[in-house]
């Protein structure tokens, strides 16, 4: 019988009967013979309920009056609604409450024993017609929900998140959500698929294929009571769970569903746990099967249909027969084998996975083909191909002939690989090595990963550095093992030294050890500074002598570095085995660091020529000051700004984009910031003798750090006095960067400087993080708009919103604006419409050496402001 006709006659043919348990807690009340049991009874058939004689029925009920019967306890039934019940419980007025899901918000509450009574999930019934197929359909519907369930919290935040506009119905009962659908106050109803199926009739409903949230049903008591109670239920269930025969089975076999009362359960409860694309995929199966069941022709495209479901959902799918041979596989199992499907056909589970795990799930399959149970259970699987563990949550049912024989199973397995990793690592306590006490490849491992997904989500660059001890064997050999042992904990500690909370060192084995870095910079040239200044020092420091029982050892080191971006797409092993790959080159060469990517080191090597050279422009003749006119609305140049140039003889012109920002890493910004300031102030002293040039502004740009060094202002104020050059002609423009670092320190400074004539230009305004409360307080002259608003201000309406709200706030602040970037004739025009009375940019003129602009006056712009002012 081909794959599609047999899964569909399963699917109408078996129920599922779940067994799963309860778990632990502790109590403190024993229980004795003769003790009276306040039981919290809601209707919740079969599962619980009271029958007409007032006693406690339905497969709970008649599970605790077994139990019961054998301690010679005495059940008062106390009959009340489920929200009811448990305040009830909590507060004590019940001793236990049969039929209670676990959840870890409850636990807090109650305590519960630990053998799981029994397995449900929940399951969505609609008015007729509706043709609910999954749970995005629930928008614009009314849905009642048992008040005090776990599926109102589920439920609530899946609207919440998926933004969908459900009316709740709040009901105190499964019988009234249900009769609220049937009585039109609500479109659908939400129950366990126990009850669901056994009442869905009774009140006309239907059910849809929508299932969530797998729960395991606990017998509970109040918080810090009745652990004798709970310990007694644990036994029996231990007991009889074992047994067949026990009362327990019968229980399960009386009040299972039957066959022909409602669709098959066992597909749902695995489907249930899968993601909204198996949910669908499983709806079209049933629908499938009743299209085989009426119209018998169409078999060979039912079944393609199916196949095309079947691969589509994110299970692992797959049929054996009797003697345990793989019949059928969907997509899912063939990309887990990595092998066809023709391939796997015919195979065993001896081909794919090791002897042990092949004896689990023998165990399993025979249960299944033999006895003709079904089986829920949880397999760890190990394949021979890659040695990996996958744990499965499967499930298995047999296959059956028309007579009733069995003559294959189907099993259903999800994997829950990344769940149970999960789990088991909340009770490993191994993460540490225990010679160094630094964390060992497991945590490293765990930090990396999740340091790699942190730059995915900040964008800054990270490391990853290998470390080896050169020549550590010479160590064991000729001093022993003790002494080995003694320097690789030496090398911990110094290791440590200096590492910032982000930052993870540890021990993979022998003598490699590995740092991780964190958030080093968004930009990536920077980060390779960092990381190799940082690379540097550390080899400095591991390279200094260790004394080893009064001798000391000069200990080599070499490190091998890969960058966060050197993995493709955030792949934990890629990097792993570039850092390597480094560390490999790195010993190759001998006590010495390596980057993985050559183009990077490529830059390193850019940058390090880059400072060397700069560090001589600083002591020789290299450096020049470019000026820019600033211009008001009548086209009067009022101040010039000071733009740093630097002219290399081997590297020639070097932009200011390339030798700022390594200057800022290597530590030269403030030197280079004070012989820009140095400059400026013999540039005015000589402008004294110009009537021109006399009166006019210089402003030249402060770096943040140059600003925060400790004689930032001493500098300025000696420049001055050196010069005799009055401070109102000096004019320093600052970024937003530094206003919210040491406010107070900041307002200080300016004041001194204020004090001494000298005003204060906020630069590239807009881009930072100035707020209006630090604009009132820094003694500011002149706001500049950044070229990033102005650039575009013609074409965008934002740009041109944001330039708007900056010349209000100057002009409320009293602060006079000045536009940056202004380019053309027509951005200088619509600025000025806009009340902007002060420019800067190409349009007016580019930066010229200060002997340009002696030739130009008395009318160096006359060509752009004429054109400017024409347009009026």
């Amino acid at each position: 019988m081909d794959v599609a006709v047999t899964l569909c006659k399963l699917l109408n043919r078996h129920a599922v009967v779940p067994v799963l348990l309860l778990l632990c807690a502790t109590v403190a009340c024993p229980v004795t013979a003769q003790t009276t049991l306040r039981v919290g009874v809601y209707e919740n058939t079969p599962k619980i309920f009271l029958d007409g004689d007032g006693r406690i029925g339905g497969m709970f009920g008649e599970l605790l009056t077994e139990i019961a019967q054998r301690e010679a306890w005495q059940i008062e039934p106390v009959p009340c609604q489920w929200n009811e019940c448990l305040q009830m419980l909590e507060s004590g007025t019940l001793d236990i409450m049969p039929d209670v899901a676990y959840i870890p918000e409850r636990a807090q509450r109650f305590d519960f024993h630990r053998n799981e009574a029994l397995l449900s999930w929940s399951q969505l019934y609609e008015r007729d017609g509706l043709g609910l197929f999954s749970l995005l359909d629930l928008d614009g519907l009314r849905l009642a929900v048992l008040r005090g369930s776990i599926q109102q919290r589920y439920l609530m935040e899946l609207a919440e998140n998926f933004d969908l506009a459900v009316e709740w119905v709040w009901v105190d009962s499964l019988a009234a959500a249900f009769q609220a659908v049937a009585s039109g106050l609500s479109d659908a109803a939400v129950a366990n698929h126990f009850y669901g199926d056994m009442m869905a009739f009774e009140h006309g409903l239907q059910r849809t294929p929508i299932m969530f949230q797998p729960s395991r049903l606990y017998f509970a008591v109040p918080a810090g009571r009745h652990a004798d109670l709970l310990a007694v239920i644990d036994t029996y269930l231990d007991q009889w769970k074992t047994d067949e025969s026990s009362p327990y089975y019968d229980l399960l076999r009386r009040w299972s569903i039957e066959p022909d009362a409602a669709l098959p359960v066992v597909v749902w409860w695995l489907i249930g746990i899968l993601a909204l694309a198996l949910l669908g995929a499983t709806l079209f199966a049933i629908l499938l099967r009743f299209k085989v069941a009426e119209k018998t022709q169409s078999l060979t495209a039912s079944e393609t249909r199916l196949n095309t479901i079947l691969n589509s959902v994110d299970a692992h799918i797959y049929i054996k027969d009797y003697k345990l041979r793989y019949q059928y596989a969907n997509r899912k199992v063939c990309d887990f084998f990595g092998m066809s499907l023709d391939d796997i056909v015919g195979k065993k589970d001896s081909d794919f996975f090791d002897e042990k795990t092949c004896a689990l799930l023998e165990q399993n399959d025979l249960q299944v083909i033999r006895h003709g149970e079904r089986v829920a259970d949880e397999e760890a699987s190990i394949l021979v191909r890659n040695q990996q563990q996958h744990d499965f949550l499967s499930i298995k049912i047999p296959l059956r002939n028309p007579d009733n024989s069995i003559y294959a199973l189907c099993g259903i397995s999800t994997d829950i690989s990344e769940l149970k990793q999960i789990r088991d690592q909340l009770h490993q306590l191994a993460f540490f090595d225990s010679l160094t006490g630094l964390p060992n490849r497991r945590l490293v491992l765990d930090r990396l990963d999740h340091a790699m997904a942190g730059r995915n989500k900040t964008g800054y660059e990270g490391a990853l550095l290998f470390l080896d001890l050169d020549d550590f064997k010479v160590i064991n050999d000729t001093l022993g093992h003790d002494a080995g042992d003694q320097l690789l904990q030496m090398f911990a500690r110094r290791l440590e030294r200096g590492l910032l909370s982000t930052d993870t060192v540890g021990r993979l084995g022998a003598d490699e050890f590995v740092l991780i870095v964190e958030d080093i910079a968004v930009n990536a040239e920077d980060s390779l500074v960092r990381v190799r200044d940082m690379a540097d020092i550390l080899r400095r420091q591991l390279n200094q002598p260790f004394d080893l029982a009064g001798v000391d050892y000069v200990c080599a080191v070499s490190i091998g570095i890969a960058m966060f971006s050197d993995a493709k797409d955030g792949d934990v092993e890629a990097l792993l085995k570039a850092a390597d790959l480094a560390l490999n080159a790195a010993k190759t060469e001998g006590n010495s660091v390596c980057f993985f990517n050559p183009e990077m080191q490529i830059e390193v090597t850019r940058r390090t020529r880059i400072e060397t050279a700069l560090r001589k422009a600083l002591a020789g003749d290299n450096l020049d000051l470019h000026l820019q006119p600033q211009v008001d609305a009548e086209g009067r140049v009022f101040s010039m700004e000071a733009l740093l140039r630097w002219h290399d003889p081997q590297m020639g012109q070097v932009a200011p984009s390339d030798f700022i920002p390594v200057a800022e890493t290597c530590g030269l910004i403030v030197p280079l910031g004070e012989w820009v300031l140095a400059t400026a102030c013999e540039m005015l002293a000589d402008w004294k003798k110009d009537p021109v040039l006399s009166t006019l502004t210089l402003a030249v740009n402060i770096s943040p750090r140059q600003f925060h060094h400790a004689d930032f202002v001493d500098h300025i104020l000696k420049c001055l006095e050196r010069n005799q050059v009055d401070g109102a002609r000096l004019e320093l423009e600052v970024t937003e960067g530094l206003l919210i670092e040491n406010v107070d320190v900041t307002v200080e400074k300016m004041d001194r400087l204020r004090e001494r004539g000298i005003r204060f230009s906020l630069d590239d305004f807009g881009t930072g993080y100035a707020s209006l409360g630090y604009l009132k307080r820094l003694p500011l002259s002149q706001l500049k708009i950044d070229q990033s608003f102005v650039r575009d201000l013609l074409l965008d309406p934002n740009d041109e919103a944001i330039v708007r709200t900056i010349l209000a706030l100057g002009s409320s602040l009293d602060l006079r604006v000045l536009a940056e970037g202004v380019e053309t004739l027509a951005l200088a025009e619509r600025l000025r419409e806009m009340g902007c009375q002060y420019f800067q940019g190409y349009y007016f003129s580019r930066p010229q050496p200060e002997s340009y602009w002696r030739g130009q006056w008395p009318s160096p712009l006359a060509g752009s402001t004429a054109e400017l002012h024409s347009q009026r």
